[in-house]
């Protein structure tokens, strides 16, 4: 890639602390800095911003080329803007951030949303590549391009990667899949079915018990696979219902996008109680008024995570084919398939890289 050894500052913005760090060449070159967030005052919290920029540029040996990072929303991402947040409640009535910036560092600055960067770094950097490697391991010429990047934690966030290109939208308000529809209570969203609330509120009526008392998420893994004491029926069909509704929202985008899909996030380390639910969604059969029964999508889908289905993804149906008449052959693979997988470098790594790969392509 063009550009690849510049330097880029980027930033973890939490609802309670900062994170700032520099990353070149897909690598973190610096000691993290972790300064407050103090989001309650703007002219604090802005302070604070340039304070751990400036310590960052500190411990580097030439200025950076850009400042990329993930802020939540809502904002205008592609004029740096940031609308009224919740987290932050000194952001109000709109904060030009990225021209603040701009003004005080002399240097490109490029703000999104987390679950768009997390998306561009495993497309760029992260899942779609390691898949990629293992298709022309196995002697496959097909290469997929297009990703669906899911994050599961307080929120459930995504963003899509078409052909390289992160999709935006007209009010920087693409991939709000936790505004789809909740299958399971479809008068909810989408939501409601897929974060540490859901976990904890499932739990919690399984259990006869108010949501107050509900263990955390981690705890209640911990229940389902039998590591420490408590209602382990009610910890495996917590992550269950936040699998089928997980797989219904996931199958609702590939439908548009035909694309692979990774999760990140805090809950995703519980994938091994939550892919049954996610897998048997996705697998899962409509009925025509005839009586006919079909998938629901038309692509076969296999669990990347599973040696052997992973096996048979990179292996697919490939034949080839002759032109009658003259010496031309073409390879055709006719197994349409689509994988889904969890993260391997990790849900803040891959937003990092992702803010850094965004910055790099716009430079």
């Amino acid at each position: 890639m063009h550009n690849i050894h510049k330097t880029v500052l980027t930033l973890d913005a939490g609802g309670t602390n900062f994170v700032f760090s520099a990353i070149s060449n897909n690598q973190e070159i610096v000691k993290p800095v972790n300064l407050p967030s103090n989001g309650h005052q703007l002219d604090l919290c802005l302070s604070t911003i340039k304070e751990g920029f400036k310590a960052v540029i500190n411990q580097l040996d030439k200025y950076p080329d850009a400042i990329s990072f993930a802020f939540p929303g809502p904002a205008d991402f592609p004029n740096g803007i940031i609308g009224d947040l919740y987290n932050l409640p000194g952001f109000r009535g709109g904060v030009p951030l990225g021209g603040i910036l701009e003004n005080e560092f002399n240097i490109p600055v490029f703000i999104n949303n987390d679950g768009d960067l997390y998306a561009y770094g495993e497309a760029l950097a992260g899942y779609l590549p390691y898949i990629n490697q293992q298709m022309q391991n196995a002697g496959s010429q097909k290469r997929f391009r297009n990703l669906v990047g899911l994050t599961l934690g307080t929120g459930f966030g995504a963003g899509i990667v078409i052909n390289g290109e992160l999709l935006i939208g007209d009010n920087s308000a693409a991939a709000e899949v936790w505004l789809l529809r909740n299958k399971i209570n479809p008068l909810t969203n989408a939501e409601e079915g897929v974060s540490i609330r859901a976990i904890k509120r499932v739990y919690a009526e399984l259990c006869k018990i108010d949501i107050s008392d509900s263990p955390e998420p981690h705890d209640i893994y911990k229940i389902g696979i039998g590591e420490i004491k408590g209602n382990k029926d009610a910890a495996c069909e917590a992550f269950r219902q936040l699998g089928e509704v997980l797989g219904d929202a996931i199958s609702q985008v590939i439908t548009l996008t035909d694309s692979i899909a990774v999760i990140g996030g805090g809950i995703a380390g519980a994938n091994t109680l939550i892919l049954q639910g996610l897998l048997n969604e996705m697998r899962n059969k409509y009925i025509a008024y005839s009586g006919d029964i079909y998938p629901r999508l038309s692509q076969r889908i296999f669990n990347l995570d599973d040696k052997d289905e992973l096996a048979l993804f990179v292996k697919g149906e490939t034949k080839e084919l002759k032109v009658p008449g003259s010496n031309t052959t073409y390879f055709y693979d006719s197994m349409k398939r689509l994988g889904i997988g969890f993260s391997q470098i990790g849900t803040s790594k891959a937003t990092a890289l992702g803010a850094y790969n965004y910055a790099v392509n716009k430079l």
